[in-house]
């Protein structure tokens, strides 16, 4: 199914506008951080730690900022469980699936062609 941008931006009124929901959801899944922490967790459920090295990079700050926001936004689940020590796991939501199934391409297409896009051989 080919959809044009022009056709989705008809489809709602003031869709993609400056102060429209879908700026900060787009803000928040195609961010650096957003992108990199929900194509990790498209592998299955993480701990903390796991997902940290899967993330080569993230600070442990923008990590809990990074969750705490795709989580309110329903696209990733916390769990904490009752051990000791605390024992917290981290997956994809129905949502967040959804939303990967659609997404790995395009993380697929830029793994593909980065490279050439940015000068290297």
């Amino acid at each position: 199914m080919v959809v044009s941008f022009a056709q989705i931006r008809a489809s709602q009124d003031r869709i993609f506008d400056e102060g429209c929901g879908t700026r900060v959801v787009l803000d928040h899944i195609m961010s650096k951080w957003g992108v990199l922490v929900l194509s990790a967790l498209s592998d299955g459920t993480l701990r903390w730690g796991e997902l940290r090295r899967q993330v080569d990079g993230i600070s442990e700050k923008m990590l809990a900022s990074t969750l705490r926001t795709l989580a309110s936004d329903g696209l990733v689940h916390r769990e904490s469980l009752p051990t000791v020590p605390p024992h917290v796991e981290y997956s994809l939501t129905p949502l967040g699936r959804d939303l990967m199934e659609r997404m790995l391409p395009l993380v697929a297409w830029v793994a593909d062609h980065a490279d050439a896009m940015v000068g290297r051989p």
